[in-house]
């Protein structure tokens, strides 16, 4: 077995300290090596010895973890996940986070039904090792994970070939791992009259309400999260809220969105791979799907699915993304038309939606 993934938990809460310790353990490629109840007590540890990956708290006694974060990644850099609970006012800050070079957000774990802690401890366990997997020295051994549901328990593949084209077009866009800055760039890089558009970013719930009202203020296209049986709008992008999948859908002319649970798929919530698959089978060659930067496989199986279906396709490349995961996955399906840097992809998508 190769070498494991060192963790350091940075909490002031001994039991979210506990209770991380033990969730990151239950994984056999993780190993907890210290743990840290506020940031000078972290920044004594790591004179002794560094982790792969540090979870950090945002709100701590003596110093708040976005100070901490600024200064670990100007003297120190170490990919760092926050953990932070759905309070509101954290959101903004854990969103902050992200533009000081944090890779994640996780919620704080919590008590739950049996079902509650085992997805908790699939998304947390999973951030860990896409950081890591961010980190200058990629690990080089490839993870085992637990079975995953497909996009079947939410909706079954088209059985039939894609509609004919219409003058709309529908953009499903799905990222992960380092695709809040990945979709910033995108999104700011469009017009205020852009094809509609259906975002998955991978993210716990409430994070993504504050997400899309902070690219709402900086782009010129609309963005809002996602609400059940909203229409989708041309120069308008529609964020999939945390925790709920997303599903294009179509009644005559008109595309809506329909917001609903449901089990992990492809060990996420909201899943790419649902989001595309209902792309295929409701917007077919009105469809463009894009991938960005994220660990794992998540939207590989769909984007083949809308490729199939006559949609134009397209992945972000090695070069710009992150984790180079979820673009390579859908590239090894056979799902992509088209790989490009992530500054290109804006003016490709527009250009394709343009028509002839």
């Amino acid at each position: 077995m190769g070498k494991k993934i060192k963790v350091m938990v940075v909490d002031d809460s001994a039991l979210v300290r506990q209770t991380l310790t033990e969730i990151l353990s239950s994984d056999p490629d993780i190993t907890v090596m210290d743990t840290a109840s506020d940031p000078y007590m972290a920044a004594k540890k790591l004179k002794d010895d560094v982790p792969d990956v540090i979870t950090l708290d945002v709100e701590m006694p003596k110093m708040d973890g976005i100070t901490f974060l600024r200064k670990l990644m100007t003297q120190h850099p170490i990919p760092v996940v926050i953990c932070s609970s759905l309070a509101v006012s954290q959101s903004e800050t854990a969103l902050k986070a992200l533009e000081y070079g944090a890779v994640d957000i996780i919620q704080k774990p919590t008590m739950g039904t049996r079902q509650f802690l085992e997805e908790s401890r699939i998304r947390i366990c999973d951030s860990v090792k896409a950081a890591a997997e961010s980190s200058l020295k990629k690990l080089a051994k490839q993870h085992t994970v637990s079975p995953k549901l497909s996009a079947d328990v939410m909706m079954m593949p088209a059985t039939t070939k894609a509609m004919l084209k219409t003058t709309e077009k529908v953009v499903a866009v799905g990222a992960s791992t380092g695709g809040t800055e990945a979709l910033r760039v995108f999104l700011e890089a469009l017009p205020p009259d852009a094809p509609g558009m259906v975002v998955v970013q991978h993210m716990p719930e409430n994070f993504t309400r504050a997400f899309s009202n902070r690219l709402n203020g900086i782009c010129q296209v609309t963005v809002k999260e996602a609400a059940d049986n909203d229409t989708i709008l041309r120069g308008q992008v529609l964020i999939a809220p945390g925790n709920y999948h997303v599903m294009i859908k179509r009644s005559g002319a008109r595309y809506y969105v329909e917001v609903k649970t449901g089990p992990l798929v492809s060990r996420h919530r909201p899943s790419v791979d649902v989001l595309f698959r209902s792309a295929a089978r409701y917007a077919g060659k009105n469809a463009v799907g894009v991938i960005m930067t994220g660990m794992g496989d998540d939207g590989a199986k769909g984007m083949r699915e809308m490729k199939d279906a006559g949609a134009y396709t397209i992945a972000q490349d090695e070069d710009s993304c992150v984790v180079f995961g979820m673009p390579k996955e859908a590239i090894k399906h056979g799902g992509v038309d088209k790989v490009m840097a992530l500054d290109r992809i804006a003016g490709e998508v527009l250009r394709v939606c343009a028509g002839p």
